[in-house]
């Protein structure tokens, strides 16, 4: 139990009966003066919000285990037992039978695990993994201290910035595993200038914190561009990768010069992705010298396109569950064929499937909880 404290796979549950109060004057006027000198409009909590928050333990007795220390009083035993009246018998008996099983006065302390914490370390791997197809292992190891030195720090699962560490703190932290015991300051130094280019740690004043938002950011990215490959071929991925990589709306005739894609094959794949929600079209028309001329412009607008590629992932997470479903029901059909031949189809099929479900899981959790 100690240890997945420790680990804070487990914590305190919240109260069961949380108790509201009112802000103070002073608490009141604090919030408006730091709302009006950040210059932003501070909503109002709602009453769930509030009730979450006072249910929530202290962060000081969250992950803290009270172990009873005082020793059993002297002299209690099945001889010193009190005399009680036969009429009051029945009643002493319940009150310690009542104490056997922890009925007592003492507030019983209830525990559960901690999602967050669980999600916190997939996060944590992801940005990980995604770092390493792009750099060395050098690089990869001064992330992994980087992460483990500020993984307390972490308020909450999507946090975009980790807090900021010193060079030398970074150092004493690679130095501390067992794959950065031989790397020299030079090399940390080195590996961190690695990671500021693509921007996965920001260098401030001598000072260095991980960029989770970039990192999720390119992994997302990635799985995007993948299944555009996958679905539509690879001059739509380089369409694509080029609307993506943009900041602005580009033209049909320049997607189909910087792509290499044939002019008249480009309006059609561009339409197919229009279609299918992975882009966005606009039509600008222009009044000539003696004709109106209409071109279309498109661009990836990425947070409407994350939404939508959460939702067919979704749909075909729920495809495949249904399609497990299907073959085991479909094998205790097949009585024809013999027994070991229907384990063996029914073992590499559901291999296939769950292997799929579990990959899209992965995905899953890149675009809803990362």
């Amino acid at each position: 139990m100690i240890k997945l404290l420790n680990a804070r796979f487990v914590e305190r549950c919240p109260a069961s009966e949380p108790v509201l109060t009112n802000p103070t004057k002073q608490e009141l006027s604090a919030r408006k003066r730091a709302a009006k000198y950040a210059k932003i409009l501070e909503e109002q909590e709602t009453l769930e919000q509030r009730v979450v928050e006072a249910a929530a333990p202290p962060e000081a007795l969250r992950f803290l285990l009270l172990t009873q220390t005082e020793p059993a009083a002297e002299g209690k035993d099945e001889t010193s037992s009190p005399i009680v009246a036969p009429g009051e018998k029945r009643k002493h008996d319940a009150l310690e039978s009542g104490t056997e099983y922890g009925a007592t006065d003492e507030p019983v302390v209830l525990w559960r695990a901690n999602f967050e914490e669980f999600i916190r370390r997939l996060r944590h791997k992801a940005c990980i993994e995604n770092v390493k197809t792009r750099l060395d292992d050098g690089a990869v190891t001064v992330l992994k201290a980087m992460l483990e030195a500020t993984r307390s720090t972490e308020k909450k699962v999507k946090t975009e910035n980790s807090v900021p560490l010193s060079l030398s703190s970074i150092y004493e932290e690679v130095i501390k595993s067992e794959d950065g015991r031989n790397i020299t300051f030079d090399r940390v130094r080195a590996s961190l200038i690695q990671l500021s280019c693509p921007p996965f740690v920001i260098a401030a004043n001598e000072s260095y914190s991980i960029d989770f938002k970039k990192i999720i950011e390119m992994a997302q990215n990635e799985e995007v561009e993948s299944i555009v490959l996958k679905r539509y071929g690879k001059d739509a991925y380089r369409m694509f990768r080029l609307l993506s990589n943009s900041s602005h709306l580009l033209e049909t005739d320049k997607i189909a010069d910087a792509a290499f894609v044939e002019k008249k094959e480009t309006p059609k794949i561009l339409y197919k992705l229009w279609k299918d929600d992975y882009l966005q079209m606009e039509k600008l028309q222009v009044t000539g010298a003696k004709r109106l001329t209409q071109f279309l412009l498109w661009k990836v607008n990425k947070k409407l396109l994350r939404e939508h590629v959460l939702d067919e992932m979704f749909h075909a997470s729920l495809n495949l569950s249904q399609r497990v479903a299907f073959e085991l029901e479909q094998e205790q059909e097949l009585l024809n064929i013999p027994r070991d031949k229907r384990l063996s189809r029914l073992r590499k099929v559901r291999l296939l499937l769950e292997s799929s479900q579990m990959k899209l899981d992965d995905a899953i959790m890149l675009f809803h909880d990362f």
